[in-house]
């Protein structure tokens, strides 16, 4: 350090200090966009559950049963039905809408 100046060393300890602290932002914000991003995507599973509808097969003695997308009474690993499909599914006699749900309320639209 001659001159009472900064020497470079110290310049460049300063500079990788600001870039570390830049850094930890970075990708502090990528977190943070991160969650968003899945919050959004459950948000649209949920809102295409909501517009669909799915089959509980029969079991036990208990009849097939229609519910809406995103009742809880039954989780699917499968696919929803869209709103035809629904319709054909509550016309068949071994298949009944489910009480809690109501899903032939939202195929009356």
């Amino acid at each position: 350090m001659s001159g009472g100046g900064i020497s470079d060393l110290d310049k460049n300890r300063a500079l990788a200090e600001w870039l570390e602290y830049r850094l930890r932002q970075v990708r502090a914000r990528i977190r943070e966009l991160e969650v968003k991003e899945q919050q959004e995507e459950r948000a649209r599973q949920r809102a295409r559950a909501e517009q669909s509808w799915k089959i509980q097969p029969q079991r036990g003695g208990m009849p097939a049963m229609l519910h809406r997308g995103g009742c809880g009474l039954f989780k699917s690993e499968l696919g929803f039905l869209d709103r035809q499909d629904a319709m054909i599914a509550l016309a068949e006699p071994d298949i009944e809408a489910c009480g809690i749900c109501r899903p032939e309320t939202g195929l009356a639209e």
